[in-house]
């Protein structure tokens, strides 16, 4: 992997929140292809329970200052960044007053799904892609991870399919078992209308529940990996009849070479 560019996009990662399949992943595999002489940057969101101080976590005013029209709202992007410990990595981390200052990352208090979520991976998606632009940092692979990420692959494929940094770039989408009950806001799909994506594209948008937001993200890829060992079966049946590229379920002590052999040999070449 040494000299290619991969852009992680990861609605977690550790150090910055607990420990998850999908956190731990965003971390150990960013780690592994930094280690082969990789070039790596990664983009989480700013969740308000992210302590700023202990992380040192500080605003970059150069990329800050853009707003992004979200449902006819313009909503102003901040972009923070860390470095993780150790590690030579830095983390980009996509903010909003609005969106990411409240002390939790995905649900209330009670496990109820914040009802502007579906917001927020809108502005999550738009925010990363913009930031990447004004660093005019063209990756090899984009690698996403997590349902609030979801959409990234879609944005990229129909609202930034013009953008010239991005028409070498393969997406690769990790598919996981950490879900959520019920739907995300029945108004979404009009909210991604209004940046003019057509019917045929977001059609499983109108019923936003967690196996359709994996499928947008599935149909936008260039591949796929299995992050979890089990998935739910309606995934299972759709990763089994896509005709996309699908690395198997590696745990973290094994992963290394066949993700490496998987991003070198499979990805780069599809």
């Amino acid at each position: 992997m040494k000299d290619k560019r991969i852009l992680y996009v990861s609605s977690e990662v550790v150090p910055y929140l607990p420990e998850t399949e999908i956190s731990s992943m965003s971390f150990e595999a960013p780690r592994m292809v930094n280690k082969q002489g990789g070039q790596i940057r990664i983009f989480m969101p700013r969740f308000g329970n992210i302590n700023e101080r202990r992380h040192q976590l500080h605003e970059v005013i150069r990329l800050s200052g853009i707003n992004l029209v979200i449902n006819d709202l313009d909503m102003p992007l901040i972009i923070k960044v860390a470095s993780i410990p150790k590690e030579r990595i830095q983390v980009y981390f996509i903010d909003n007053e609005e969106y990411f200052k409240r002390k939790a990352t995905l649900t209330d208090e009670e496990g109820n799904l914040f009802p502007d979520n579906d917001e927020r991976a809108i502005f999550f998606a738009k925010g990363v892609i913009e930031t990447v632009k004004k660093l005019n940092w063209a990756p090899d692979i984009i690698h996403v991870n997590g349902w609030l990420a979801s959409l990234l692959p879609l944005y990229l494929r129909e609202f930034y399919k013009t953008e010239p940094l991005f028409t070498e770039s393969k997406i690769v989408t990790s598919v996981y078992n950490q879900s959520f009950e019920g739907t995300l806001n029945k108004e979404m799909i009009n909210k991604v209308k209004f940046d003019g994506l057509e019917d045929s594209v977001i059609s499983p948008l109108t019923e936003p529940d967690y196996v359709n937001l994996m499928k947008i993200a599935i149909d936008n890829s260039d591949a796929v990996i299995r992050g979890s060992e089990e998935l739910p079966e309606e995934l299972n049946t759709y990763l089994s009849s896509t005709e996309k590229p699908v690395l198997d379920y590696y745990s973290i002590e094994e992963f290394a070479d066949p993700y490496t052999e998987f991003y070198t040999n499979t990805v780069l070449n599809s």
